[in-house]
């Protein structure tokens, strides 16, 4: 790409290995060549620095036996933005992050393969495709992702989530304490933001219709614990996607950065999810609204109206794979140990993993956070997932709560409810390929380069990725079109405006949890995500009115977590000071213009 810096290899072919050749590589025009030095046969030396600015320039190579010319085809820096730009465009378009994805990977491939576009096909799919899904780590987060979603369809089968729930719900009494039952389950049921709106939705709404709590705040509370819990949690169908493409990115750049490390980093810089749950807490227990919630619930409060007149609700979702058979017992322990089995044995193989890896390098630092970092997280979660669907059906079998055959039904349903998300993270991995192979961050970062402070930058990828993620309907998909983008333009930018190693790893953190963060107000505030949607199927809220009374909360909070989070943190404020502020701030909020729903 025409001005971004490329490599190059020497290679030393036809002498012998004992021999060596001097070698120099000059670019036209350059007054000083740009590498020199020995090469051994059958050796190769990386050349670093090339960089062309106009088409049809050549890279000379001299040697004391001659010299050659390597004829190179030089594009425009601005092709290499239009994979992404084409997935993001396509998105919007078609609302399908799988067509966009794809598109992006074959422009990409276009470009790559002299533009031919029958070869861009078959790279796409032979090489980028099948390049990512065999790399080894990413192989190891695909069963992960797929031995979570087996556990999950049984646990949901043999009646242990509902179990957690009917624990729960037991305590609800009067309207704070239904909303306070379905906010903690919302808390509890953290691994899979599907498993968490369909269940509580579907399981709170008749307790709430007899406590006059409106539909549309049932749907807030249910929308708000589902993505923002599931996003942040160590334990869960979104850790194996946030990590992977965490991996994804990380992995050219040679950093020496554990991906799950980074992903655990970055947990108290996600301001939005964070204070979203604590805006849903501070909601109820001080029984405020403003907006079109106060409307609505005083609507429910006064008349026993839980829907506006007039209100289209949506269908009751009902799904055998998450509804446990009939007159079979509902125990909320069929839940809870294989979670944590999920939980101890990915802790233990981390452990083990990383203090063998300590040893053998010679490193005296025993230190659990050190052994942590070095951890193999990819192996320890697979461990910990195949453990879990073992320890959840061998309860199943042996309470005779399912039978063989309806264990292993449930297992491959739950295999099958995370096929859309493996699809997606692997055509992530392939645009991640891509926008490698084209220098895409390294155009942007030349863009960029003394005009952006790059601690501004997670902000504004907050900003962005919510945007794109609003438009699209999709947090998934827009952390996978963004991620690889994001991760080397933080790295590159901190390193041109000189940071020191503390303050670039924090704009490096900054910028994960802002694609992460970002992605996930997108999503909860967007009429065409599947999260809100099935939000106001498993409560029989009216979908608009779900989207009409939910995004004013949504938007403050997202504006309190950039300003008082997303900005300073990046600058070196603590995280957690940005928390404690953030809430406080939000507290203010609700009694300066919230008003209490029982009240004229």
């Amino acid at each position: 790409m025409k001005g971004v810096p490329f490599e190059g290899w020497v290679v030393a072919e036809g002498i012998s290995r004992g021999d060596s050749l001097s070698y120099t590589v000059t670019l036209p025009g350059a007054a000083q060549p740009i590498s020199r030095g020995w090469v051994a046969g059958g050796d190769s030396v990386k050349v670093t620095g090339l960089s062309l600015e106009r088409p049809g320039l050549a890279v000379t190579l001299e040697t004391p036996v001659g010299s050659t010319t390597t004829q190179t085809r030089v594009l425009p820096g601005w092709l290499s933005l239009l994979p992404s730009i084409v997935a993001i465009t396509f998105a919007l378009l078609f609302r399908h992050v799988v067509i966009s994805l794809l598109a992006g990977v074959w422009l990409g491939a276009l470009f790559v393969y002299d533009w031919n576009p029958l070869t861009a096909i078959a790279r796409t799919v032979d090489t980028y495709i099948v390049g990512a899904i065999t790399d080894p780590s990413n192989a190891q987060i695909l069963i992960f992702t797929f031995l979570l979603g087996g556990m999950v369809g049984i646990i949901s089968r043999n009646g242990g989530t509902h179990g957690v729930v009917d624990s729960i719900t037991r305590h609800a009494v009067g309207p704070i304490r239904g909303q306070l039952a379905a906010y903690v389950m919302g808390l509890v049921i953290f691994f899979d933001d599907y498993s968490n709106t369909l269940i509580v939705g579907s399981t709170m709404r008749p307790v709430t219709d007899g406590l006059r709590i409106s539909r549309e705040k049932l749907a807030y509370i249910v929308d708000s614990t589902a993505a923002p819990v599931a996003s942040i949690a160590l334990i869960g169908g979104w850790i194996g996607f946030e990590v992977g493409l965490i991996d994804g990115a990380l992995e050219p750049l040679d950093l020496g950065i554990e991906p799950y490390v980074l992903f655990v980093q970055s947990i108290p810089y996600r301001f939005y999810p964070i204070l979203a749950l604590a805006f849903v807490f501070i909601v109820i227990v001080t029984n405020r609204d403003y907006g079109p919630m106060l409307a609505a619930e005083r609507r429910a409060h006064r008349d026993g109206e839980v829907l506006r007149e007039g209100a289209n609700p949506a269908s009751d979702f009902d799904s055998e794979v998450l509804n446990p058979i009939e007159g079979r017992p509902r125990r909320w322990w069929n839940a809870l140990v294989p979670i944590g089995v999920v939980a101890a044995v990915t802790l233990t193989g981390m452990y083990t993993t990383g203090r063998g890896a300590v040893l053998a390098a010679g490193d005296p630092d025993l230190g659990l956070q050190n052994v942590i970092a070095n951890g193999d997280s990819f192996a320890a979660l697979v461990w910990g997932s195949f453990a879990a669907c073992v320890v959840a059906a061998v309860m199943s079998l042996l309470q005779r709560i399912l039978s063989l055959e309806e264990t292993m039904a449930a297992w491959v349903a739950g295999l099958k409810a995370m096929l859309f998300a493996c699809i997606v993270l692997t055509l992530a991995w392939s645009i991640g390929l891509i926008t490698v192979e084209i220098h895409t961050a390294g155009y942007v970062v030349n863009l960029l380069t003394g005009n952006l402070d790059p601690r501004l930058l997670p902000v504004l990828v907050f900003i962005m990725c919510a945007f794109v993620s609003f438009a699209t309907g999709t947090s998934w998909g827009t952390m996978a079109i963004m991620m690889p983008v994001v991760v080397p333009l933080a790295v590159a930018l901190a390193v041109d405006a000189g940071l020191a190693a503390s303050a670039a790893h924090t704009v490096l953190v900054g910028a994960v949890s802002g694609v992460l963060a970002g992605a996930v107000w997108g999503d909860h505030c967007s009429p065409i995500s599947d999260t809100t949607i099935l939000s106001s199927m498993a409560t029989s809220s009216d979908h608009i009115d779900h989207v009409r009374t939910q995004i004013p909360y949504a938007l403050a909070v997202g504006i309190v977590g950039m300003l008082v989070g997303d900005i300073p943190t990046a600058y070196g404020f603590s995280p957690w000071i940005s928390i404690v502020l953030g809430t406080g701030i939000l507290l203010g909020l609700i009694y300066a213009v919230g008003r209490r729903t029982d009240s004229p």
